[in-house]
């Protein structure tokens, strides 16, 4: 089943090797790079089989995984040749590889700068080489805080970092020294991920098993309050639940997905939305490569309802810093939120957790940190 769409927040390429697994992770990936070729020979043919999908020109190219910063030069150059053939990609557009430190070097970094990417954004996750080697990070800090000059030294203008809190064992001493360090290389963009503890990872078969050194969720929201009060002092916009930028520094492709824009998912476990849909892709390596090799597209599509898309719109837009406009939510899915949940909004008023001025509602800091909460009482079921 193919879709066809006019509009497009951009193109995501899922890249599913690893060096090894992250004892947190439960993203699709495997550790075995033995196939990485055929791998890159199936993302390319399912380019061409989906070509037809987009007609407008491509704002946005994101290649995620699992680590992408694995790929060869001639990997990288393959799948920019498929995309070139298939798809008008805009001048300026926004190019993210996602990289993990040990893989940056100055040969590396040069590399990519060349084949096109313009926004790095890297997997630093903690400058603490005990939390570091707790998670099974393939780097140590030394490594996370080269990759950041060097790729500054590359050339690279737009550069990402993640940082994770609330990692075990942890306080908010750790995690202020994690923040003033990765404030010393200045990135244009943020992300901050508290620990989400998944049951099919090591981390998860750990809390079963009483082992793991967990940090209460007091003190992880201690952590999350103080992110945001350093990097707002040091001038970075909280324009999404865990996302920070400089003026005119936000992820273009990210937030296209908040807008609820359509885009493309390439690879196995990759997801695509059309406006009408959602479609996801198996995430079996071997599967998927089988299936591709056939013509097939190894995709299902889910279509969704307009209370679907209503609820959509309240979970993503709640999100972000510009919130929701009620003017929207009535002349598009005829829905009268403020006087269907009047009683529910001014209790999270009275407690600072949101904020309504004219038709716009929009969580506080405090808000953000029970987002899924709130957002998951104001949905609609009928």
């Amino acid at each position: 089943m193919q879709i066809k769409t006019k509009t497009l927040a951009g193109i995501y390429l899922h890249i599913p090797f690893c060096k090894q697994a992250c004892h947190y992770c439960n993203f699709h990936f495997s550790t075995q790079l033995n196939y990485k070729s055929e791998m890159i020979a199936a993302l390319c043919q399912e380019v061409e089989i989906r070509h037809g999908e987009i007609s407008e020109p491509i704002t946005s190219i994101y290649f995620g995984g699992g680590t992408p910063s694995l790929l060869a030069a001639n990997e990288l150059e393959a799948i920019f040749s498929a995309l070139r053939s298939y798809f008008e990609i805009a001048p300026k557009a926004e190019i993210t590889l996602e990289a993990n430190p040990d893989d940056l070097d100055q040969e590396k970094l040069s590399m990519l700068k060349e084949s096109g990417i313009n926004r790095l954004s890297i997997g630093i996750q903690s400058f603490d080489d005990d939390s570091l080697k707790y998670c099974n990070r393939a780097h140590d800090s030394s490594e996370a805080a080269s990759c950041l000059k060097l790729a500054k030294d590359a050339g690279f203008t737009n550069i990402s970092a993640d940082l994770m809190y609330a990692l075990p064992g942890t306080d908010l001493d750790h995690w202020a020294k994690d923040l003033q360090r990765l404030l010393l290389f200045s990135p244009r963009h943020i992300s901050l991920y508290g620990l989400t503890i998944e049951e099919r990872t090591v981390f998860g078969k750990w809390q079963t098993l009483g082992k793991l050194d967990e940090v209460p969720e007091v003190k992880a929201a201690d952590q999350y309050r103080l992110a945001i009060e350093v990097l707002s002092n040091a001038g970075y916009d909280h324009y999404e639940v865990s996302n920070f930028a400089k003026p005119g520094y936000h992820s273009r492709h990210n937030t296209s997905y908040w807008q609820g824009a359509p885009y493309l998912g390439i690879g196995p476990g990759a997801h695509s939305y059309n406006g009408k849909a959602r479609g996801a892709n198996i995430s079996n390596n071997q599967t998927y490569m089988r299936a591709i090799r056939s013509d097939q597209l190894p995709i299902e599509w889910e279509q969704l309802s307009d209370l679907d898309k209503l609820n959509e719109y309240l979970f993503t837009g709640l999100r972000t810093n510009k919130g929701i406009d009620l003017n929207i939510i009535k002349e598009q899915f005829g829905k009268h939120l403020y006087d269907d949940y009047k009683a529910l909004l001014s209790d999270f008023a009275t407690r600072g957790l949101l904020t309504k001025t004219n038709n716009n509602i929009r969580l506080t800091s405090e808000g953000f940190m029970i987002a899924d909460e709130i957002t998951w009482r104001l949905f609609y079921d009928t």
